[in-house]
């Protein structure tokens, strides 16, 4: 009996040096694993706010210099618009056909809006100036509603506003009109010339397109930093 209390005890205190075994080994375990995740999670954490530094960093850079060439830009707008006389030789503070200051000359030139309307009303007033030939019509498509679409981009280009005109007189007055039309302001693009009649009385139809281009808009843009 002895004998056999003895054996139970070792094996009793072999069981619990087991058991006391697994339980570092797994506390162990447990500490490993949960110091790699950290470890891991801590790394990312890391390199996120890196990536969110960065990317402030550049945002800042980019701010200065767009601060940097507003006030270059407001430089170059004042001399731009305060010459002695505009690009065309008039008074920048007139009012007669050539006058008005640089600005409103390129405003006048290429719009931001598309408004066939004015383009019939300033091609009228261009063509009017010369009464050598009869304007027999001015046609075009309004087409306002489907270029509301186009009223602002972040990188504008010019768009067509394609119109007809119709002119009657002789020979001389035609290739008057051509001239007239050659030294307007407004960009102006023939696409074809039909003449009918002789030449004391000929009829021209001139198929052509004139431009606006949109506003360019200024674009604010939230990043996501994964």
């Amino acid at each position: 009996m002895a004998k056999k209390s003895r054996f139970s005890t070792k094996k009793l205190q072999i069981s619990k040096a087991n058991t006391a075994m697994i339980t570092v080994i797994a506390l162990t375990s447990f500490v490993v694993i949960f110091s790699l995740v950290a470890s891991r999670a801590l790394l990312n954490q890391r390199s996120y706010q890196a990536r969110v530094i960065a990317k402030q960093e550049q945002a800042k850079r980019q701010l200065k210099d767009n601060l940097d060439a507003s006030e270059n830009l407001v430089i170059a707008y004042k001399q731009f618009t305060g010459t002695p006389q505009n690009i065309l030789g008039g008074n920048p503070t007139g009012s007669g056909d050539k006058d008005g200051d640089n600005a409103k000359l390129i405003l006048d030139a290429l719009p931001s809006n598309y408004d066939f309307p004015a383009l019939a009303t300033s091609l009228e007033k261009i063509l009017t100036d010369n009464s050598k030939y009869t304007i027999d019509s001015i046609n075009g498509v309004d087409d306002e509603l489907n270029q509301q679409a186009n009223a602002s981009s972040p990188d504008p280009q010019p768009i067509e506003i394609p119109f007809e005109i119709a002119v009657s007189g002789n020979y001389g007055s035609m290739r008057d009109l051509l001239s007239v039309m050659q030294r307007s302001i407004r960009p102006l693009r023939i696409n074809t010339l039909d003449f009918t009649g002789s030449d004391d009385s000929i009829k021209l139809t001139i198929n052509a397109k004139s431009y606006y281009q949109p506003a360019k808009n200024l674009e604010i843009r939230k990043e996501i930093v994964k």
